[in-house]
Protein backbone atom coordinates (compact mmCIF):
# COMPACT_ATOMS: atom_id res chain seq x y z
CA UNK A 1 0.00 0.00 0.00
CA UNK A 2 1.48 3.29 -1.02
CA UNK A 3 1.73 6.29 1.47
CA UNK A 4 -1.19 8.09 0.44
CA UNK A 5 -3.47 5.37 0.33
CA UNK A 6 -3.06 4.90 4.03
CA UNK A 7 -5.50 5.81 6.66
CA UNK A 8 -4.38 9.21 7.53
CA UNK A 9 -4.94 9.48 11.77
CA UNK A 10 -5.72 12.77 13.97
CA UNK A 11 -3.71 13.01 16.99
CA UNK A 12 -3.75 15.00 20.16
CA UNK A 13 -0.89 16.27 21.12
CA UNK A 14 -0.96 17.19 25.53
CA UNK A 15 2.74 18.09 26.16
CA UNK A 16 3.70 19.52 29.63
CA UNK A 17 3.45 22.90 29.98
CA UNK A 18 7.46 24.14 29.31
CA UNK A 19 8.73 25.36 26.27
CA UNK A 20 10.89 22.67 25.99
CA UNK A 21 8.32 20.72 25.34
CA UNK A 22 5.37 22.51 23.25
CA UNK A 23 8.25 22.89 20.50
CA UNK A 24 9.05 19.75 20.22
CA UNK A 25 5.95 18.29 19.87
CA UNK A 26 4.62 20.88 17.71
CA UNK A 27 7.50 19.99 15.54
CA UNK A 28 6.57 16.67 15.67
CA UNK A 29 3.23 17.66 14.45
CA UNK A 30 4.57 19.39 11.41
CA UNK A 31 6.13 16.20 10.24
CA UNK A 32 2.90 14.85 10.46
CA UNK A 33 0.56 17.18 9.07
CA UNK A 34 3.23 17.10 6.50
CA UNK A 35 1.70 13.67 5.51
CA UNK A 36 -1.43 14.50 5.59
CA UNK A 37 -1.92 14.11 8.87
CA UNK A 38 -4.54 16.07 11.01
CA UNK A 39 -3.39 17.37 14.70
CA UNK A 40 -5.04 18.63 17.45
CA UNK A 41 -2.85 20.61 19.97
CA UNK A 42 -3.89 21.22 23.50
CA UNK A 43 -2.10 24.25 25.44
CA UNK A 44 -2.61 26.88 27.92
CA UNK A 45 -5.00 29.91 25.81
CA UNK A 46 -1.87 32.07 26.63
CA UNK A 47 0.73 29.97 24.95
CA UNK A 48 -1.50 29.71 22.02
CA UNK A 49 -0.12 32.81 19.88
CA UNK A 50 3.56 31.89 20.31
CA UNK A 51 3.29 28.53 18.67
CA UNK A 52 1.12 30.23 15.70
CA UNK A 53 4.14 31.44 14.63
CA UNK A 54 5.93 27.76 14.76
CA UNK A 55 2.69 26.47 12.77
CA UNK A 56 3.24 25.48 9.51
CA UNK A 57 -0.01 23.91 8.33
CA UNK A 58 -2.65 25.74 9.98
CA UNK A 59 -4.73 23.88 7.60
CA UNK A 60 -4.25 20.44 9.29
CA UNK A 61 -2.73 21.34 12.81
CA UNK A 62 -5.53 23.13 15.36
CA UNK A 63 -4.75 24.16 18.94
CA UNK A 64 -7.67 24.11 21.28
CA UNK A 65 -6.74 26.62 24.43
CA UNK A 66 -6.82 25.36 28.09
CA UNK A 67 -8.43 27.92 30.76
CA UNK A 68 -6.20 27.02 33.70
CA UNK A 69 -7.30 27.70 37.05
CA UNK A 70 -6.02 29.74 40.02
CA UNK A 71 -4.45 27.55 42.65
CA UNK A 72 -2.66 28.50 45.89
CA UNK A 73 0.77 28.74 45.47
CA UNK A 74 0.91 29.85 41.59
CA UNK A 75 1.67 33.00 40.49
CA UNK A 76 -0.95 34.84 39.16
CA UNK A 77 -1.73 34.05 35.27
CA UNK A 78 1.07 31.66 35.10
CA UNK A 79 0.45 29.03 32.43
CA UNK A 80 4.06 27.39 31.83
CA UNK A 81 7.58 26.96 33.48
CA UNK A 82 9.01 29.84 31.95
CA UNK A 83 7.83 31.98 34.38
CA UNK A 84 7.35 29.78 37.59
CA UNK A 85 10.22 28.84 39.48
CA UNK A 86 11.29 24.99 40.12
CA UNK A 87 9.93 24.98 43.42
CA UNK A 88 6.63 26.12 42.59
CA UNK A 89 5.94 24.33 39.44
CA UNK A 90 4.24 21.32 41.55
CA UNK A 91 1.17 24.16 41.53
CA UNK A 92 1.39 24.62 37.68
CA UNK A 93 1.34 20.59 37.56
CA UNK A 94 -1.85 20.99 39.58
CA UNK A 95 -3.26 23.67 38.14
CA UNK A 96 -3.31 21.65 34.44
CA UNK A 97 -4.21 18.53 35.80
CA UNK A 98 -7.71 20.54 36.90
CA UNK A 99 -8.24 20.42 33.77
CA UNK A 100 -9.31 17.34 33.17
CA UNK A 101 -12.71 17.98 32.46
CA UNK A 102 -12.10 20.56 29.48
CA UNK A 103 -9.52 17.94 28.03
CA UNK A 104 -11.89 15.14 28.18
CA UNK A 105 -14.96 17.62 27.08
CA UNK A 106 -12.40 18.04 23.60
CA UNK A 107 -11.30 14.51 23.09
CA UNK A 108 -14.80 13.35 24.06
CA UNK A 109 -15.99 15.86 20.76
CA UNK A 110 -13.00 15.50 18.41
CA UNK A 111 -12.68 11.46 18.82
CA UNK A 112 -8.66 11.61 17.86
CA UNK A 113 -7.02 8.00 16.87
CA UNK A 114 -4.50 8.95 19.77
CA UNK A 115 -3.35 10.98 22.14
CA UNK A 116 0.39 11.98 22.76
CA UNK A 117 1.17 13.39 26.08
CA UNK A 118 4.00 13.10 28.70
CA UNK A 119 3.60 14.44 32.50
CA UNK A 120 -0.53 13.71 32.50
CA UNK A 121 -0.66 10.13 34.39
CA UNK A 122 -4.57 10.89 34.19
CA UNK A 123 -4.42 10.67 30.06
CA UNK A 124 -4.38 6.79 29.78
CA UNK A 125 -7.45 5.98 31.93
CA UNK A 126 -9.71 9.06 30.13
CA UNK A 127 -8.43 8.19 26.97
CA UNK A 128 -8.94 4.48 26.91
CA UNK A 129 -12.49 5.30 28.05
CA UNK A 130 -13.02 7.28 25.07
CA UNK A 131 -11.56 4.26 22.52
CA UNK A 132 -8.55 6.81 21.76
CA UNK A 133 -4.89 5.52 22.09
CA UNK A 134 -2.60 7.11 24.90
CA UNK A 135 1.12 7.36 23.28
CA UNK A 136 3.73 8.53 25.84
CA UNK A 137 6.05 11.20 24.09
CA UNK A 138 9.79 11.11 25.33
CA UNK A 139 11.39 14.47 24.29
CA UNK A 140 14.47 14.35 26.35
CA UNK A 141 17.07 11.26 26.64
CA UNK A 142 16.09 7.69 26.32
CA UNK A 143 18.90 7.33 28.31
CA UNK A 144 16.96 8.26 31.60
CA UNK A 145 14.05 6.57 31.52
CA UNK A 146 15.45 3.40 33.31
CA UNK A 147 15.78 5.17 36.58
CA UNK A 148 12.13 5.18 36.66
CA UNK A 149 11.84 1.24 36.02
CA UNK A 150 12.96 0.68 39.83
CA UNK A 151 10.76 0.78 43.04
CA UNK A 152 11.75 3.95 45.49
CA UNK A 153 11.06 3.01 49.06
CA UNK A 154 12.24 5.78 52.12
CA UNK A 155 15.34 2.48 53.03
CA UNK A 156 16.12 2.90 49.41
CA UNK A 157 19.83 4.09 49.23
CA UNK A 158 21.20 6.54 46.82
CA UNK A 159 23.56 3.86 45.38
CA UNK A 160 20.88 1.21 44.88
CA UNK A 161 19.05 3.50 42.88
CA UNK A 162 22.01 4.67 40.75
CA UNK A 163 23.49 1.23 39.69
CA UNK A 164 22.96 -0.03 36.23
CA UNK A 165 20.42 -2.24 35.80
CA UNK A 166 21.50 -5.41 34.19
CA UNK A 167 22.21 -4.97 29.97
CA UNK A 168 22.95 -1.04 30.59
CA UNK A 169 24.98 -0.62 27.34
CA UNK A 170 27.60 1.44 28.61
CA UNK A 171 29.56 2.53 31.89
CA UNK A 172 30.59 5.36 30.20
CA UNK A 173 27.02 7.20 30.04
CA UNK A 174 25.76 7.56 33.58
CA UNK A 175 25.51 9.45 37.04
CA UNK A 176 28.17 9.88 39.67
CA UNK A 177 26.40 8.99 43.56
CA UNK A 178 26.79 12.98 43.77
CA UNK A 179 24.83 13.55 40.39
CA UNK A 180 21.63 12.02 41.50
CA UNK A 181 18.51 13.50 40.83
CA UNK A 182 16.55 15.13 43.98
CA UNK A 183 13.04 14.08 42.34
CA UNK A 184 14.48 10.52 41.84
CA UNK A 185 13.82 10.51 46.00
CA UNK A 186 11.79 13.78 46.92
CA UNK A 187 9.02 12.22 48.14
CA UNK A 188 6.95 15.66 48.27
CA UNK A 189 3.25 16.09 46.27
CA UNK A 190 4.45 17.49 42.67
CA UNK A 191 0.40 18.02 42.18
CA UNK A 192 -2.55 15.06 42.60
CA UNK A 193 -1.15 13.99 45.27
CA UNK A 194 1.90 11.87 43.05
CA UNK A 195 5.93 12.65 43.55
CA UNK A 196 7.53 13.81 40.31
CA UNK A 197 8.97 10.83 39.98
CA UNK A 198 5.23 8.84 40.49
CA UNK A 199 4.22 11.02 37.42
CA UNK A 200 6.35 9.99 35.32
CA UNK A 201 6.40 6.17 36.19
CA UNK A 202 2.67 6.14 35.78
CA UNK A 203 2.59 8.00 32.51
CA UNK A 204 4.90 5.83 30.75
CA UNK A 205 3.48 2.21 32.55
CA UNK A 206 -0.05 3.16 31.49
CA UNK A 207 0.21 3.71 28.02
CA UNK A 208 -0.21 1.68 24.99
CA UNK A 209 3.17 2.43 23.04
CA UNK A 210 6.15 5.34 24.49
CA UNK A 211 7.75 7.04 21.62
CA UNK A 212 11.03 9.02 21.68
CA UNK A 213 11.83 11.92 19.86
CA UNK A 214 15.71 10.53 18.56
CA UNK A 215 17.38 8.24 16.15
CA UNK A 216 19.59 4.91 16.42
CA UNK A 217 22.09 7.05 15.27
CA UNK A 218 22.52 8.55 18.21
CA UNK A 219 21.22 6.55 21.27
CA UNK A 220 21.01 2.62 19.40
CA UNK A 221 21.81 1.00 22.50
CA UNK A 222 20.05 2.69 25.12
CA UNK A 223 16.72 2.16 22.38
CA UNK A 224 17.24 -1.39 22.06
CA UNK A 225 17.88 -1.64 26.45
CA UNK A 226 14.87 -0.11 26.74
CA UNK A 227 12.62 -1.72 24.50
CA UNK A 228 13.40 -4.78 26.17
CA UNK A 229 12.90 -3.44 29.78
CA UNK A 230 9.67 -1.38 29.65
CA UNK A 231 7.40 -3.90 28.40
CA UNK A 232 6.16 -1.70 26.08
CA UNK A 233 6.46 -1.33 21.71
CA UNK A 234 9.36 1.57 21.55
CA UNK A 235 8.56 3.85 18.72
CA UNK A 236 11.02 6.49 17.26
CA UNK A 237 10.06 9.60 15.46
CA UNK A 238 13.68 10.49 14.38
CA UNK A 239 15.19 13.82 15.99
CA UNK A 240 11.74 15.49 13.73
CA UNK A 241 14.35 18.54 13.41
CA UNK A 242 12.83 21.98 12.06
CA UNK A 243 12.93 23.36 8.45
CA UNK A 244 15.63 25.20 7.95
CA UNK A 245 15.36 28.45 9.53
CA UNK A 246 15.06 31.23 6.42
CA UNK A 247 15.32 34.36 9.50
CA UNK A 248 18.26 36.51 9.04
CA UNK A 249 20.30 37.41 12.20
CA UNK A 250 19.80 40.75 13.25
CA UNK A 251 22.47 43.39 12.39
CA UNK A 252 23.14 44.44 15.70
CA UNK A 253 24.78 40.93 15.92
CA UNK A 254 26.25 40.30 12.51
CA UNK A 255 27.98 43.98 13.06
CA UNK A 256 29.38 43.01 16.31
CA UNK A 257 30.73 39.55 15.17
CA UNK A 258 32.24 40.29 11.83
CA UNK A 259 35.02 42.25 14.24
CA UNK A 260 36.46 39.00 14.44
CA UNK A 261 37.71 36.32 12.57
CA UNK A 262 35.27 33.74 11.44
CA UNK A 263 35.04 30.84 13.92
CA UNK A 264 36.59 32.72 16.75
CA UNK A 265 34.06 33.80 18.84
CA UNK A 266 32.72 31.68 21.98
CA UNK A 267 28.98 31.98 22.25
CA UNK A 268 27.77 30.76 25.62
CA UNK A 269 23.74 30.15 26.43
CA UNK A 270 22.29 28.26 29.02
CA UNK A 271 18.25 29.09 28.15
CA UNK A 272 15.80 29.77 29.98
CA UNK A 273 15.35 27.52 33.23
CA UNK A 274 19.20 28.06 34.11
CA UNK A 275 19.01 30.27 37.68
CA UNK A 276 22.82 31.04 38.26
CA UNK A 277 24.04 32.49 41.74
CA UNK A 278 25.48 35.58 41.87
CA UNK A 279 28.69 34.37 42.27
CA UNK A 280 28.38 31.30 39.79
CA UNK A 281 27.46 33.91 37.57
CA UNK A 282 30.57 35.96 37.97
CA UNK A 283 32.96 32.61 38.19
CA UNK A 284 31.63 31.98 34.67
CA UNK A 285 32.28 35.24 32.87
CA UNK A 286 35.70 35.57 34.43
CA UNK A 287 36.67 32.27 32.92
CA UNK A 288 35.63 33.40 29.76
CA UNK A 289 37.65 36.50 30.04
CA UNK A 290 40.40 34.54 30.77
CA UNK A 291 40.14 31.74 27.70
CA UNK A 292 41.72 35.01 25.49
CA UNK A 293 39.04 34.21 22.92
CA UNK A 294 35.97 37.09 21.98
CA UNK A 295 32.94 35.99 23.77
CA UNK A 296 29.15 35.79 23.67
CA UNK A 297 27.71 35.56 26.78
CA UNK A 298 23.80 35.40 26.61
CA UNK A 299 22.54 34.42 30.51
CA UNK A 300 19.69 35.25 32.87
CA UNK A 301 20.66 38.03 35.78
CA UNK A 302 21.36 35.94 38.72
CA UNK A 303 19.32 35.07 41.25
CA UNK A 304 19.19 38.66 43.22
CA UNK A 305 20.16 40.80 40.63
CA UNK A 306 17.47 43.09 37.92
CA UNK A 307 19.81 43.05 35.18
CA UNK A 308 23.60 41.36 34.04
CA UNK A 309 25.48 44.90 34.55
CA UNK A 310 25.11 44.91 38.01
CA UNK A 311 26.10 41.57 38.63
CA UNK A 312 29.13 41.62 36.60
CA UNK A 313 32.47 41.55 38.80
CA UNK A 314 34.50 44.72 39.40
CA UNK A 315 36.16 46.14 36.13
CA UNK A 316 35.25 43.36 34.26
CA UNK A 317 33.34 45.44 31.62
CA UNK A 318 36.43 47.57 30.89
CA UNK A 319 39.22 44.82 30.64
CA UNK A 320 36.86 42.68 28.28
CA UNK A 321 35.93 45.95 26.49
CA UNK A 322 35.81 45.10 22.35
CA UNK A 323 36.19 41.78 22.78
CA UNK A 324 33.52 40.22 25.09
CA UNK A 325 29.68 41.02 25.57
CA UNK A 326 27.42 39.85 28.42
CA UNK A 327 23.99 39.98 27.24
CA UNK A 328 20.71 39.69 29.29
CA UNK A 329 18.04 38.97 27.57
CA UNK A 330 16.65 36.77 24.62
CA UNK A 331 19.03 36.03 21.74
CA UNK A 332 18.52 34.06 18.63
CA UNK A 333 20.57 30.87 19.61
CA UNK A 334 20.03 28.83 16.46
CA UNK A 335 20.49 31.75 14.28
CA UNK A 336 23.83 32.57 16.00
CA UNK A 337 25.18 29.36 16.31
CA UNK A 338 25.20 29.28 12.45
CA UNK A 339 27.03 32.62 12.41
CA UNK A 340 30.39 31.76 10.75
CA UNK A 341 32.25 33.80 13.19
CA UNK A 342 31.35 31.55 16.34
CA UNK A 343 33.25 28.41 16.70
CA UNK A 344 32.83 27.29 20.37
CA UNK A 345 29.40 26.71 22.11
CA UNK A 346 29.47 26.66 25.97
CA UNK A 347 25.90 25.03 27.24
CA UNK A 348 23.95 22.97 29.17
CA UNK A 349 23.14 20.19 27.12
CA UNK A 350 19.78 20.35 27.31
CA UNK A 351 18.21 17.77 24.48
CA UNK A 352 16.70 20.58 22.07
CA UNK A 353 19.63 22.43 22.35
CA UNK A 354 22.23 18.62 21.72
CA UNK A 355 20.00 19.04 18.57
CA UNK A 356 20.52 22.10 17.50
CA UNK A 357 24.52 22.45 17.91
CA UNK A 358 25.17 18.62 16.38
CA UNK A 359 24.01 20.58 13.30
CA UNK A 360 26.61 23.18 13.40
CA UNK A 361 30.31 23.50 13.02
CA UNK A 362 30.75 24.49 16.25
CA UNK A 363 33.46 22.73 19.18
CA UNK A 364 31.11 21.93 22.27
CA UNK A 365 31.58 22.52 25.65
CA UNK A 366 29.41 21.31 27.86
CA UNK A 367 28.13 22.20 31.90
CA UNK A 368 25.71 19.89 32.83
CA UNK A 369 23.17 20.80 35.32
CA UNK A 370 20.47 18.48 35.86
CA UNK A 371 20.01 14.38 35.57
CA UNK A 372 19.20 14.22 31.35
CA UNK A 373 21.35 17.18 30.34
CA UNK A 374 24.28 15.17 32.55
CA UNK A 375 23.45 11.93 30.45
CA UNK A 376 23.42 13.62 27.15
CA UNK A 377 26.56 14.99 28.14
CA UNK A 378 28.02 11.73 28.86
CA UNK A 379 26.97 10.32 25.75
CA UNK A 380 28.40 12.98 23.65
CA UNK A 381 31.71 13.52 25.78
CA UNK A 382 32.46 9.71 26.55
CA UNK A 383 30.30 7.66 24.18
CA UNK A 384 30.82 9.77 20.75
CA UNK A 385 33.53 11.63 21.49
CA UNK A 386 32.35 14.96 20.02
CA UNK A 387 32.61 17.65 22.76
CA UNK A 388 34.23 18.07 26.44
CA UNK A 389 32.55 18.73 29.89
CA UNK A 390 33.90 20.87 32.13
CA UNK A 391 35.18 19.79 35.02
CA UNK A 392 33.69 20.54 38.34
CA UNK A 393 35.31 20.90 41.87
CA UNK A 394 33.97 21.08 45.10
CA UNK A 395 30.23 20.79 45.60
CA UNK A 396 29.86 20.69 41.94
CA UNK A 397 31.06 24.18 41.47
CA UNK A 398 32.79 25.25 38.06
CA UNK A 399 35.61 27.12 38.33
CA UNK A 400 36.63 29.95 36.29
CA UNK A 401 40.19 27.47 35.74
CA UNK A 402 38.29 24.76 34.61
CA UNK A 403 36.40 26.64 32.00
CA UNK A 404 38.88 28.09 30.47
CA UNK A 405 41.27 25.07 30.15
CA UNK A 406 37.79 23.71 28.31
CA UNK A 407 37.48 26.18 25.95
CA UNK A 408 41.31 27.08 25.01
CA UNK A 409 41.34 22.75 24.56
CA UNK A 410 38.15 23.11 22.37
CA UNK A 411 39.84 26.23 20.20
CA UNK A 412 43.67 25.15 20.03
CA UNK A 413 43.73 23.78 16.27
CA UNK A 414 47.08 22.31 16.38
CA UNK A 415 45.93 20.47 19.62
CA UNK A 416 45.26 16.26 18.69
CA UNK A 417 42.66 16.20 20.72
CA UNK A 418 40.58 18.95 19.35
CA UNK A 419 40.68 17.99 16.33
CA UNK A 420 39.36 14.62 16.83
CA UNK A 421 36.51 16.29 18.25
CA UNK A 422 36.15 17.88 15.36
CA UNK A 423 36.27 15.19 12.75
CA UNK A 424 33.92 13.00 15.21
CA UNK A 425 31.24 16.04 14.85
CA UNK A 426 31.63 16.61 11.85
CA UNK A 427 30.63 13.03 10.46
CA UNK A 428 27.74 12.61 13.47
CA UNK A 429 26.28 16.20 11.39
CA UNK A 430 26.90 14.59 8.13
CA UNK A 431 24.94 11.64 9.29
CA UNK A 432 21.79 13.65 11.25
CA UNK A 433 21.06 16.08 8.87
CA UNK A 434 20.46 13.33 5.55
CA UNK A 435 17.16 14.35 4.62
CA UNK A 436 16.21 10.87 3.44
CA UNK A 437 16.89 9.17 7.12
CA UNK A 438 14.81 11.58 8.35
CA UNK A 439 12.04 11.17 5.90
CA UNK A 440 12.53 7.28 6.77
CA UNK A 441 12.19 7.46 10.38
CA UNK A 442 9.09 10.08 10.24
CA UNK A 443 7.40 7.23 7.17
CA UNK A 444 8.38 4.36 9.65
CA UNK A 445 7.09 6.08 12.57
CA UNK A 446 3.53 6.78 10.98
CA UNK A 447 3.38 3.38 9.89
CA UNK A 448 4.21 1.89 13.84
CA UNK A 449 1.12 4.27 14.78
CA UNK A 450 -1.35 3.02 11.82
CA UNK A 451 -0.43 -0.82 12.80
CA UNK A 452 -1.24 0.43 16.60
CA UNK A 453 -4.92 2.01 15.43
CA UNK A 454 -5.38 -1.24 13.91
CA UNK A 455 -5.02 -3.95 16.76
Amino acid sequence: MSESDCPKLHIAMFPWVAYGHFIPFLHLSNKLAEKGHKISFLVPKGVQSTLENMNRYPNSIQFFPLLLPQVDGLPPGAETTSVVPMNQQKYLAFAVDQTRDQVEDILQVLKPDMVFYDFWFWIPDLARRLGISPIFYVVVSSMAQWLNTKEVTKETTVEEVMKMPPGYPSSAVKLKPEEAPLELFAAEDFGSGLSFRQRIRKSRLESDAIAFRTCRELEGPFLEHGAKTFGRPVLLSGPCLPETNTQQLEDKWVNWLSQFEPGSVVFCSFGSQSELQKDEFQELVLGFESCGQPFLVALKPPQGCSTVEEALPEGFQERVKGRGLVYGRWVPQELLLHQPNIGCFVNHCGYGTMWEFLLTDCQIVLIPENLDQILNTRLLVNELKVGVEVERGKNRQVSKESLSEAIKLVMDKENETANMLRANRTKLKQTLSDRDLQEEYVNNFIQALQDLVKK
